[in-house]
């Protein structure tokens, strides 16, 4: 088995993660020009397949390889896949809700399976919430599967979920919002006790964070007052290798490019 790193970011909308600062020579393409990824997930990209691609044509130009997945809604969700291996198969959420959705894409590349998800947002005692409970139903059958089927998988993305009280900073006020219900938490813990592998937290046990998102209101990134709710959970052979994983977080505020940071995790072979 060849040494695989693989990075996910929530680019908050691909358009503008590929303007922000693009005369300072910062945001998404820069950095994809610089990182040692070999795998990159992207989530909330916004925008349709052929903006997607038309958004990413330098890097595609650098070698790239993209699969992507648009959203059934202009300007909402749509996730991708870049590889520098080739993509031999690509597949969405077997479902009848959410299939076409862009909220999942899962592809298969340099010998594993990697999953771009993106899971609703949610918003407690609403409708919105249901529907993000149904997508997560629909995406632990899939992950059933996956794990089922023998073939190293993870999945990357942007779950808007925190799991523990060490994955936001205040936990305290979130008890009743969504993203820290207890039944979404719980959720997470059945995910793992089922032999998926929260690769980021089994490298950085009993520590708060490292969060990956920060709002962009006050002084939130200043402060590091954010949430971990961008995970790799990986099958236990895969989460095996892992041997580093980091978070690419901003020097400073004015040079973010996405309200979230890159999960880097380098598995060995």
């Amino acid at each position: 088995m060849s040494p695989l790193v693989v990075s996910t970011i929530n680019v908050n909308g691909i358009r503008a993660a590929v303007r922000q600062r693009s005369a300072e020579n910062l945001g998404l393409l820069p950095w994809l020009a610089e990182t040692t990824a070999d795998v990159v997930c992207l989530q909330e990209t916004r925008a349709d397949d052929e903006q997607v691609a038309k958004a990413l044509a330098p890097a595609a130009a650098n070698g790239w390889l993209l699969a992507s997945a648009e959203p059934h809604v202009k300007g909402r969700s749509g996730v991708a896949v870049l590889s520098r291996h080739p993509i031999e198969a690509t597949r969405l959420l077997d479902s009848a809700e959410f299939g076409s959705h862009g909220r999942y894409l899962e592809v298969d590349t340099a010998g594993v399976t990697v999953a771009s998800v993106y899971v609703p947002t949610g918003e407690a005692d609403t409708p919105f919430q249901l529907e993000k409970e149904r997508f997560m139903a629909a995406l632990a059958e899939r992950m059933a599967a996956l794990a089922a089927g023998g073939r190293d998988a993870v999945v990357c993305g942007d779950w808007n979920i925190a799991h523990t009280e060490n994955d936001i900073k205040n936990w305290k006020g979130n008890v009743k919002k969504s993203g820290f219900l207890p039944s979404e938490r719980q959720w997470l813990t059945e995910l793992l006790a089922s032999g998926w592998v929260d690769v980021v937290r089994t490298l950085h046990p009993d520590v708060p964070g490292p969060y990956a998102w920060w709002s962009w209101r006050g002084r939130a990134f200043d402060n590091d007052a954010g949430w971990r709710i961008d995970y790799q959970l990986a099958t236990a052979g895969l989460a095996g290798r892992a041997v580093s994983a980091r978070v690419e977080r901003a020097a400073a505020y004015a040079l973010r490019w996405s309200d979230h940071a890159p999960v880097t995790v380098e598995y060995g072979s």
